[in-house]
C-alpha cells in the first residue's frame, strides 16, 4: 500500500469541525431525513459529543478527510457508537472497518464495557460490518431516532 493512499485515524480537532456534518449529511439525506437531534450534534460536536464526555475520530485517505465516527458516552462504561460514515467516494475500501477497529481499541483503552449503536436494516452493508465485529441485535426501545429499527449491542469483558 502506497503511504499516500494509507488511511489515518485522527482525533477529533476543531479543524475538523465540519466533516463531521457534511459526511453524516451525506448519507442522512440520501437514505433518510435529518431529525433535529442530528442537527444539533452535527452542528456543535464539542458541545454535545465531546464535552460531554464522548469521543469524534476521522478517517483521512489522500489527504482528505473521508469518513468520521463518534463514541457517545451513556455511562461510564457505556458508550454508542453514531455518526459513522463513510463518503461515497471511497465506501468499498475498508474505512469503516478501519473506524470500527480504532473505536475497538479506545474501548480496550478506557475500560468501556459495551457498546450500542442504532441503525436501519435497509443500510445493509452497514448491518453486515456490524455483525462480523460482534454486534447482536437486542431490543430496540422507542424514540431514540426516528429512522431506527434495530439497536445492536456489543459486550466487552
Amino acid at each position: 500500500m502506497k503511504v499516500e493512499n494509507e488511511v489515518f485515524i485522527l482525533p477529533f480537532a476543531p479543524e475538523f469541525k465540519e466533516e463531521i456534518k457534511i459526511l453524516n449529511l451525506e448519507w442522512l439525506k440520501k437514505y433518510f431525513k435529518v431529525e433535529a437531534k442530528d442537527e444539533r450534534m452535527l452542528s456543535d460536536p464539542q458541545g454535545e459529543i465531546i464535552d460531554k464526555g464522548g469521543m469524534v475520530f476521522y478517517a483521512k485517505y489522500n489527504q482528505k478527510i473521508v469518513g468520521t465516527v463518534s463514541l457517545l458516552k451513556t455511562d461510564e462504561t457505556t458508550f454508542e457508537l453514531s455518526k459513522m460514515a463513510v463518503t461515497n467516494s471511497v465506501q468499498g475500501l475498508g474505512i469503516g472497518q478501519k473506524l470500527m477497529e480504532h473505536c475497538f481499541r479506545i474501548a480496550n483503552e478506557k475500560g468501556i464495557k459495551k457498546l450500542v449503536l442504532y441503525s436501519n436494516r435497509k443500510l445493509l452493508s452497514a448491518i453486515y460490518l456490524y455483525e462480523k465485529f460482534g454486534f447482536e441485535e437486542v431490543s430496540l426501545e422507542f424514540g431514540i431516532y426516528e429512522r431506527a429499527d434495530i439497536k445492536m449491542e456489543k459486550n466487552f469483558l
